[in-house]
């Protein structure tokens, strides 16, 4: 048994954010076995039979919060992160993603880029994170090596693509599904309980109808989650309308490759009408929130009350390397942007999300599954912990800041110098040892 005793903040559906002062936070096998008030610690020791040995306290100021979840990174694009960013996404998609994506056929390669980007999102606090790989399966594995290197949380896809790619960077419809049965296969074969493989289409202009809907099969067989784009781009929408005539929208098309479900998430879902909405919403398919990138390749602005409102699951996604910050505050911050310019041409009624909604949707939000998200009992235990006046730090506080204070202060202004140690399933995974 290891207990936590100090602030512990995270969200629930009810409350997107809970601030919870004097607090201890108990973790055994790796699970969270109880939550309770420091008053009550004594009673709950007896109960459960710990020492005092087995007692952490935070120092004075600090504050444990749940890991962040990316539900939407491109770990190949990180090395493109903060270029290219002057381009709408089909001309960025040619000049730079895919030239870049097809050096990962040199394995030496892949496995340096991807140790910097599993390293650099760890110590950003992402505990878990849910990476594009490339067409590549001996890469995609190496990526999956990587991770677990790290001890990272992660939903991982081999991306399958075979038109309207580069003659230098496609594959055949045969060739991408067998490529991605053997990824899955591959992954399972790790026997690594903290990844999982992700059926991956890069969107449905790059894929055809009779691949989607092998993908849609293959994802029924291992019953495994799927990840994709979802009217990004207007340009792209119009695409697919014209390669898909008899599907009545984007998210039709989807429907009947049978991708969509419970456990799909589509990043952005920008340029979407209400029939779309209601699909999503019959499926309980999740969206992927990038603002960054919506914002930085100019994409468009979602309207996220909007899916809210439609009890559609939303959680936040970088987007690297669309979006050029790897880190998931940044995420936070750029959606509360979103949301307020977009309520600048909507009535005095509408409300943007503020900063304990984007939190919610940066955590709780993005869980794919019951084990993460919040520290509610019976779940992992992956979390940060936060120092918001570590030294020579971007946060300043008070004497007059309260502790709620506080807790914007680092939404706002923080980053990852401010992120003290970062767990996952109970182990300690930054700073490495």
């Amino acid at each position: 048994m290891e207990v936590l005793v100090g602030t512990i903040i995270h969200s629930t559906w009810d409350n997107p954010m809970v601030i919870m002062d004097k607090s201890a936070l108990g973790i055994q096998n790796n699970k969270i076995v109880f939550i309770c008030s420091s008053d009550e610690l004594h009673d709950v020791k007896q109960k459960y039979g710990f020492s005092e040995d087995s007692i952490s306290r935070f120092d004075k100021g600090e504050f444990i919060m749940p890991g962040f979840i990316d539900t939407h990174i491109h770990a190949s694009q990180y090395v493109n992160a903060g270029k290219g960013l002057d381009l709408p996404l089909l001309c960025w998609l040619n000049q730079y993603t895919f030239p870049s994506e097809a050096r990962f056929s040199n394995i030496d390669y892949a496995e340096k880029v991807y140790d910097k980007v599993v390293r650099r999102v760890l110590m950003n606090g992402t505990t878990t994170a849910s990476y594009f790989a490339t067409n590549h399966r001996a890469a995609s594995l190496k990526l999956c090596q990587v991770i677990a290197r790290y001890g990272q949380r992660a939903f991982v896809g081999k991306v399958c693509s075979n038109q309207n790619s580069p003659s230098y960077y496609i594959e055949n419809t045969e060739e991408a599904v067998a490529e991605s049965e053997s990824f899955i296969k591959g992954v399972q074969a790790m026997k690594n309980d903290l990844i999982t493989p992700v059926v991956t289409p890069r969107f449905a202009i790059s894929c055809s109808f009779q691949l989607l809907q092998a993908l849609g099969k293959l994802k029924d067989t291992y019953n495994l989650p799927v990840q994709s784009h979802l009217s990004e781009n207007k340009e792209e929408c119009k695409q697919v309308k014209k390669l898909f005539p008899d599907s009545a929208h984007y998210v039709d098309v989807y429907r009947k490759s049978n991708l969509l479900g419970p456990q799909t998430v589509m990043a952005h879902a920008i340029h979407i009408c209400d029939e779309e909405l209601e699909v999503l919403k019959r499926t309980e398919t999740g969206v992927s929130h990038c603002p960054n990138s919506n914002m930085s390749i100019c994409s468009g602005l979602c309207d996220v009350r909007r899916l809210l409102e439609k009890n559609i699951k939303v959680g936040l996604g970088t987007d690297v390397a669309g979006g050029y910050h790897p880190s998931m505050l940044n995420a936070i911050r750029l959606t509360i942007i979103t949301s307020k310019l977009i309520s600048l041409d909507r009535p005095e009624s509408y409300k943007y999300i503020n900063y304990k909604e984007a939190f919610r949707m940066a955590t709780l939000g993005g869980a794919k599954d019951d084990r993460t998200g919040n520290f509610q009992v019976g779940k992992d235990f992956d979390a940060i912990i936060i120092n918001p006046t570590c030294p020579d730090g971007p946060v300043d506080i008070f004497p007059e800041d309260t502790l709620e204070n506080r807790v914007e202060k680092f939404i706002h202004l923080g980053d990852d110098r401010n992120i003290k140690q970062v767990f996952v399933a109970g182990q300690k995974v930054w700073p490495r040892d």
